[in-house]
């Protein structure tokens, strides 16, 4: 008598050294049965080689949680895949490992990850190995600090009486005092403006760097990405926002050089551009690219801006349309972040605005290039709007009428349908809000009542349907 047994099989993800669940359906990609208009928000997107399987991407977020000595110093740990590993588990369509230095000093803090050494390969590998498994794209942000380097953990410095924005971080706590490098040298041209000897201040005097260094550091970037392509990552960025160095070299506020590295906008741009050209060189043709800016530095009004100039949205714009020719694939637009005297208008869009301009100043001019929006992205409705077409007629504080959400949902769906407009960005990074939840990718899905996947191990309690 024959018998038969139904094979329940759990199978694992292939291609790690330790076993975890593949998932039945990606997580945060609408279900095959899913009845409801997918918004843009959870469309598939590819670029290159790389497809993202929603455009709900994790932003870099310092987290100062590496080692500071010894031979694992910069290298990621266990926490890291605690924490990035839990946004892909949730649905995030990328996964951004923080900024990571090009060179030792070019951390932001002495607990910042760095990827100067092959010896932190392999711990780059476990995290992104991780975030791949559970259907996500892993990134992983490479920078140099500048001038704003060698500086204390945030909470270390938060609690410190009289606490400041930042606190310098001396060699016996792993700092580099006297290797904090900028576009210029001296006293006069620490970021905060204070003299390393002020107890006020929270930030090293910078030296300048020669032409050879910056030759250098330029190659030291492109040996970063070897190491990250061979730690699997999937996706680069290069930061050259927030007045850390490429910002730094970008805004005539901290670019006063006389050689061919400073001046003009053309020798302002020259290092961003020289990086950018040795990564495309060494990477494959089918990894994605991305480039994170300060579409400004909101200096137009302040009194440096008015003497010197600044990097402004113009200037932004100007760089944006030479991009797509050196193979960057998707510009990152934040804003501020190289002197503390800069003047921000904190409405709720006021850096999705930015990515909106951008993006039909590309548009108009035929230029192919992917916007991504970030900056106080908190809430379901701001982030799909952000994306569909005629996204410009709303965009949402944190708490907004039921009615008026109802009329904007309306607005979308007919603009949709009517079309004419474009979309204020391709995709909307998010960072603080996954700390704060990390299931927001699942929230969000619920809240515009779109039926996505949720992770295997989480099914018992997912959300009802709507």
């Amino acid at each position: 008598m024959s018998t038969s047994r139904n094979n329940y099989n759990n199978p694992g993800v292939e291609g790690i050294p330790y076993f975890t669940p593949q998932h039945a359906i990606s997580p945060g990609t609408p279900n095959p049965t899913n009845t409801a208009t997918v918004p843009t928000l959870f469309k598939t997107l590819t670029i290159r080689g790389t497809t993202l399987r929603n455009r709900i991407l994790v932003a870099p977020m310092c987290q100062y949680s590496t080692s500071a000595f010894g031979p694992e110093t910069g290298a990621l740990t266990d926490y890291h895949i605690a924490t990035l590993g839990h946004y892909a588990l949730k649905g995030a369509a990328l996964v951004f490992i923080e900024a990571t230095g090009v060179q030792p000093n070019g951390r932001i803090s002495p607990n910042c990850p760095g990827l100067w050494s092959d010896a932190q390969i392999p711990a780059l590998r476990r995290v992104s190995d991780f975030i791949k498994s559970q259907g996500a794209v892993s990134g992983i942000q490479l920078a140099h600090a500048g001038r704003k380097g060698s500086t204390a953990a945030s909470w270390v410095t938060a609690s410190k009486p009289g606490s400041k924005v930042s606190a310098r971080a001396g060699a016996d706590i792993g700092g580099w005092p006297e290797n904090v490098v900028g576009p210029m040298g001296g006293e006069e041209w620490t970021w905060d403006g204070k003299a390393s000897t002020d107890p006020q201040g929270g930030f090293w005097a910078p030296r300048a760097l020669s032409e050879a260094e910056i030759q250098e550091l330029v190659q030291d970037w492109a040996k970063a990405a070897v190491r990250a392509v061979k730690a699997g990552v999937d996706v680069i960025e290069i930061h050259a926002a927030h007045g850390y160095l490429i910002h730094q070299f970008l805004s005539p506020i901290s670019n006063r050089r006389t050689d061919s590295y400073g001046g003009s906008f053309e020798n302002r741009t020259r290092l961003l551009m020289e990086i950018i050209e040795a990564i495309r060189k060494v990477i494959p043709s089918t990894m994605p690219l991305f480039l994170r800016i300060s579409a400004t530095e909101w200096h137009e009004s302040s009194e440096l801006g008015r003497q010197f100039g600044s990097w402004d949205i113009d200037s932004s714009i100007r760089l944006a349309k030479l991009l797509p020719a050196l193979g960057i694939d998707l510009l990152d637009v934040s804003s501020a972040g190289n002197n503390p005297q800069a003047k921000i208008p904190m409405h709720n869009s006021y850096q999705v605005s930015l990515a909106e301009r951008i993006r039909a100043s590309l548009r108009a001019d035929n230029l192919d290039l992917l916007i991504g929006a970030v900056g106080l992205i908190t809430e379901a409705e701001q982030a799909r709007d952000i994306l569909e077409e005629g996204g410009a007629t709303r965009v949402a504080g944190n708490k907004v009428d039921a009615e008026l959400d109802k009329e904007a949902s309306a607005a979308v769906e007919m603009t949709e349908k009517k079309d004419g407009k474009e979309p204020m960005a391709d995709v909307v990074l998010v960072a603080r809000q996954f700390m704060r939840e990390p299931e927001w990718v699942m929230r969000v899905a619920h809240k515009l009542g779109v039926d996505i996947a949720w992770p295997s191990q989480f099914l018992r309690v997912r959300f009802p349907k709507l």
